[in-house]
């Protein structure tokens, strides 16, 4: 089946296939802004305990798919791996920190004997939500506004043996922290503003993860209380970031000769030549808007898998538009010609293939988080629950 496909057709499969787990773990971030909120609905000791286990029964997911979206871009896109993972090593290794400290306090958080205490790991649970959702963000807006790097993939003939031969280099010595904090151009305006929307977002689904999760009249009034703000907040850097992406320069590529140059409008080109993304977008979004009416208006407890549902449309519809339709995914504004595209980094035809047969078993995982996470589920956490259970975080 797989093998009769062009190696055109597999790169676009497994970009898509990329891009949903890239969606999917955006939505699991809510665990990230939940973290950030411990101290805002928890006023008590047995309240922040409640909301802790309420996360810490779905950490491992984000954790999980945060490992499998790596894993399927370094075996599907590997030169985007080495340049950006190898290259902008600072914000890769400051996510890494933070999840190593979410990981450590949800093991050692009520431990007996804890010498550094509750509050402690709560901090650390705070600096993985904090750092952990914006540097995400950050580092998606490089997709759309460009790194510095250099690609010579003439290096790997070199037979120098003093060095290593090195493909991609990256030309700052800031290795990727430029991204959010330079001011020689606007680009870390929208790459900070699409860092602080899913910082928001993150905290949005969380808000409405508690309400369908948590049977605590107390915390789930201060949910809703505290849904208007940081939904507004959400809205605000989000809408910022995806109208000036409308009408910025993108990074296109010439399908004939391989050349990347420089459009106006690029990505609003490419949702226009793209209906079902454009629709999928505007739906994606819609479902997150109804999401808040839901909560806020009808004070419904569903209101995450509304959403949620949106979340993994919209940011599917965007990371589509940063590599389809003959545009580069990972733009260079050092070198252009050095941008990477699904095309001049992807992995062989063999090995898309191979890969791809084993991409058939994803339906059946899935299926099993969806038991898995209904099983965890059954009934919402209670005090009374929290109080007798001998393996709480």
């Amino acid at each position: 089946m797989f093998g009769n496909l062009s190696h055109t057709a597999l790169q676009e499969y497994w970009w898509f296939i990329d891009s949903l787990l890239g969606a999917l773990l955006v939505f699991l971030l809510f665990v990230q802004g939940g973290q950030t909120l411990i101290y805002k609905l928890g006023k008590t000791s047995s309240e922040r305990n409640i909301i802790v286990n309420s996360l810490g029964r779905k950490w491992e997911f984000t954790f999980t798919t945060l490992v499998t979206f790596g894993g399927a871009l370094f075996a599907s896109f590997p030169l985007f791996y080495s340049t950006s993972f190898g290259g902008a090593y600072w914000v890769w290794m400051a996510i890494l920190f933070a999840f190593i400290l979410q990981a450590v306090a949800y093991e050692y958080r009520r431990k007996p004997n804890n010498f550094l205490g509750e509050k402690t790991y709560d901090a650390f649970l705070f600096i993985n939500g904090l750092l952990g959702a914006v540097l995400l963000g950050v580092a998606v807006s490089t997709f759309f506004t460009g790194s510095q790097f250099s690609v010579n993939k003439m290096n790997i003939t070199d037979l120098n043996m003093d060095k290593m031969p090195i493909i991609s280099a990256w030309e700052t010595p800031t290795h990727g922290l430029e991204a959010v904090w330079t001011t020689a151009h606007l680009a870390f305006l929208q790459n900070l503003a699409l860092g602080l929307a899913v910082f928001f977002l993150a905290r949005v689904l969380a808000l409405l993860y508690f309400q369908n999760n948590i049977d605590n009249e107390a915390i789930i009034e201060r949910t809703r209380k505290s849904l208007i703000n940081n939904a507004a907040a959400f809205l605000v850097f989000f809408l910022f970031w995806l109208i000036r992406l409308m009408f910025i320069d993108g990074f296109a590529v010439n399908p004939d000769t391989g050349e990347i140059f420089t459009e106006p409008n690029k990505y609003l080109h490419n949702l226009i030549e793209m209906p079902l993304v454009l629709i999928m977008l505007l739906t994606g979004v819609v479902l997150v808007l109804w999401g808040l009416f839901v909560s806020i208006i009808k004070k419904k407890d569903n209101a995450i898998w509304f959403s949620g549902t949106g979340t993994v449309l919209t940011v599917l519809s965007l990371f589509l538009i940063a590599g389809y339709n003959n545009t580069s995914y990972y733009p260079s504004t050092y070198d252009l010609q050095s941008s990477l595209t699904i095309a001049n980094s992807s992995s062989s035809h063999f090995t898309l293939t191979a890969m791809s047969y084993v991409s058939l078993m994803v339906p059946f995982v899935l299926a099993y988080i969806v038991y898995a996470w209904r099983s965890i589920d059954n009934k919402k956490i209670t005090e009374d629950e929290i109080a007798s259970d001998s393996h709480s975080y």
